[in-house]
């Protein structure tokens, strides 16, 4: 069992109104035997937030489902699915267009080498994250996106081999593959990003409280910070849904992944299938990432004598986060609503000082 004392400390700790505001969390085990959630600062333990890039991990869902209904591949080249506009001159390295080279696994690998138009520093030495983060809301369509990242170079050619030991393939970390992976699913299902989640997952787990933010008036999810600047940028969320547009709650965010590893959506065996590891360099961090999977990696010599294993799920940009450690067979899933980093690095902590006291 967990020590609830030990937990509610941890994270009533965690917030320090001068880097962290407003952290909520959930834990459980398979069995529901363990279950404990708790929240302090500027949210409630029910309360709605933005689980940014946590979506992609969603879109991990539909994609294996996808694959498994027979509907998409793999190795399906992006232009079998997308306008010619989006893959003409998307990818061209040394004078060489690489652009209907790329495939599905590309992307969702973060193996294709486009540019990351978020943090990918434009020809006037400005990121997009720079705006955004200053608080100047602004729409991203996938339109903008792709005239952005036709005017940088790209990080290597798609599915170059790495030179970090143990894997294979140079990975950069990009919200470009996934707002294009959001348009593929869009294709495929003849349906809105919002409609794909609906039907796939949503409907499918009879949520509530889960949804596509979509409404710029909408005000119930939790503000996020960027250091002690309050964020809200509603305009920019609505824009960029497949990446980071998820709103959601610790409880239905843990029922999704539970059914996520549990089998619901696609074989459990095939979670091996997505255990692939590139090295991801920062920004925004230094992780390994699988195919539609990230792992937080946490080197033997941390750890020597209670080495929690696999750490296995999805971390947001906000601080977001929904893991899995098979060794406790804990999920964690919540936010800490921080962009700087510090909230990664707690919610971090806290999870390893929560498995090392169970295993």
């Amino acid at each position: 069992m967990i020590n609830t004392d030990m937990l509610n400390h941890l994270v009533s700790k965690m917030v320090d109104n001068k880097d962290i505001f407003s952290v909520v969390m959930k834990i459980e085990n398979t069995d529901g035997s363990i279950s404990w959630k708790g929240a302090s600062g500027q949210i409630e333990a029910d309360g709605k937030y933005f689980i940014a890039s946590v979506t992609k991990l969603y879109i991990t869902a539909v994609v294996m489902r996808l694959i498994e209904e027979g509907k998409i591949c793999f190795t399906d080249k992006i232009s079998k699915y997308l306008p010619e506009y989006y893959c003409s001159g998307l990818h061209v390295l040394n004078e060489i267009d690489y652009s209907h080279k790329i495939t599905i696994k590309h992307l969702i690998s973060n193996t294709s080498g486009i540019p990351d138009y978020f943090f990918h520093k434009q020809d006037n030495g400005r990121t997009a994250a720079d705006d955004l983060l200053e608080g100047n809301d602004n729409e991203w369509p996938i339109e903008k996106t792709i005239d952005l990242v036709k005017e940088m170079k790209p990080n290597f050619k798609p599915g170059a081999k790495s030179f970090w030991p143990g894997t294979k393939y140079k990975a950069s970390y990009s919200d470009t593959n996934y707002q294009l992976l959001g348009k593929i699913l869009e294709q495929i299902t003849d349906k809105t990003i919002d409609e794909v989640f609906q039907d796939y997952i949503f409907s499918e787990l009879s949520f509530e409280n889960t949804y596509v933010f979509n409404n710029t008036e909408d005000v119930a999810p939790a503000p996020f910070y960027y250091r002690f600047k309050k964020l809200w940028l509603p305009r920019y969320i609505t824009s960029v849904g497949p990446e980071g547009g998820i709103v959601s709650t610790v409880d239905e965010v843990m029922f999704f992944l539970k059914e996520f590893f549990g089998g619901r959506f696609f074989a459990t065996e095939k979670i091996n299938d997505l255990k692939k590891w590139n090295l991801i360099l920062p920004p925004p961090g230094l992780f390994l990432f699988g195919i539609g999977l990230e792992k937080i990696w946490v080197p033997w010599i941390a750890s020597p004598f209670k080495h929690p294993g696999e750490i296995l799920g999805f971390w947001g940009q906000t601080g977001s986060f929904a893991f899995y450690n098979p060794k406790s067979d804990l999920y964690f899933c919540g936010t800490t609503n921080q962009i700087n980093g510090r909230g990664h690095r707690a919610a971090t902590s806290t999870m390893l000082n929560v498995i090392k006291s169970i295993i």
